[in-house]
């Protein structure tokens, strides 16, 4: 062997990815987007400290301007300050609701492919979540929940918990099922089964040889749950099943400025523009994860 073949360090799995992620550009760009709009609505308040709920009647309905960025509402409020707020709630109900679905398809998924008698009814189950029409059934279970977590969390609190809970558990079934043939075919490899012939435990294996081992379509699965969580936020907040009117989201101020388009057109396409940009960053993300993760394109 060779002195330099000796002194090359070892080849590293993470940054093969990094690398074919980067040459994505596509993923790259919106990267790049994503973390400046997270940026913005997390430190976006702290700088633009203008409070979103004052009201001015005389700055009422005005244009965007230098010191309105993005103009008032019916009532004086400036819009770029509830822009910023509202997106640190659409950005927290798209993340939580994303790892709870995440929790709920890994969990089912490894648990159908692994073991083989609880596979038919947990697929059963999930093609029963596939086959029910889902903007409807959130609609009932808002309608039903809504005022008991209100009476029992507050306004804000209780339409959180209700919205990432009805998120959470109408997303989880694509993961569970691209997670469940992962590992169909995982626990026929040789690895696994010499795991299983020293005697490893079933939840040993699963911790240590499968779940490693399907990281790449979860991972996947949490960029476009992301994307899936603010869509269904916003569709809520703009029929006006979500947040309160006094809590803006970027669904309410859609929903809001609908009736002022004629007057005030800016109203509407500001938080549209910003729903729009965030959801295409994060599936731009997901399709640059997706190819980085496959091996087959790695090489």
């Amino acid at each position: 062997m060779s002195e330099t073949s000796l002194n090359t360090p070892p080849h590293s799995k993470w940054l093969d990815i990094w690398q074919q992620f980067r040459s994505h550009k596509g993923a790259m760009l919106g990267m790049a987007v994503f973390v400046l709009i997270t940026l913005m609505v997390i430190l976006g308040p702290i700088l633009w400290d203008l409070d979103p709920s004052k009201i001015d009647i005389r700055a009422k309905n005005q244009g965007p301007s230098w010191a309105h960025p993005m103009g008032t509402d019916q009532l004086g409020r400036d819009t770029f300050a509830a822009v910023l707020q509202g997106g640190r709630v659409s950005l927290l109900v798209g993340v939580v609701a994303m790892l709870l679905s995440l929790f709920l398809g890994a969990l089912i998924g490894v648990l159908a492919g692994f073991f083989k008698r609880l596979d038919g009814p947990l697929m059963r189950l999930t093609d029963l979540f596939l086959a029910l029409p889902l903007l409807p059934l959130l609609l009932v279970i808002i309608m039903l929940w809504r005022d008991t977590l209100r009476a029992a969390f507050g306004a804000e609190t209780g339409i959180f918990l209700l919205i990432v809970f009805i998120i959470g558990i109408t997303s989880w079934m694509q993961t569970a099922r691209i997670v469940r043939g992962d590992v169909l075919a995982l626990k026929e490899r040789e690895f696994v089964l010499a795991a299983r012939s020293v005697g490893t435990s079933n939840r040993m294996m699963i911790l240590r040889h499968i779940l490693p081992n399907v990281m790449s379509p979860i991972m996947v699965s949490a960029t476009l749950g992301i994307a899936n969580a603010i869509i269904t936020e916003s569709a809520l907040s703009f029929l006006g099943l979500g947040f309160p009117s006094d809590f803006p989201t970027w669904g309410r101020l859609l929903f809001d400025g609908t009736n002022y388009m004629t007057l005030t057109p800016w109203r509407v396409l500001w938080p549209g523009l910003a729903i729009s940009l965030t959801v295409l960053s994060v599936n731009y993300i997901g399709d640059g994860l997706r190819d980085a993760l496959d091996p087959r394109l790695r090489r």
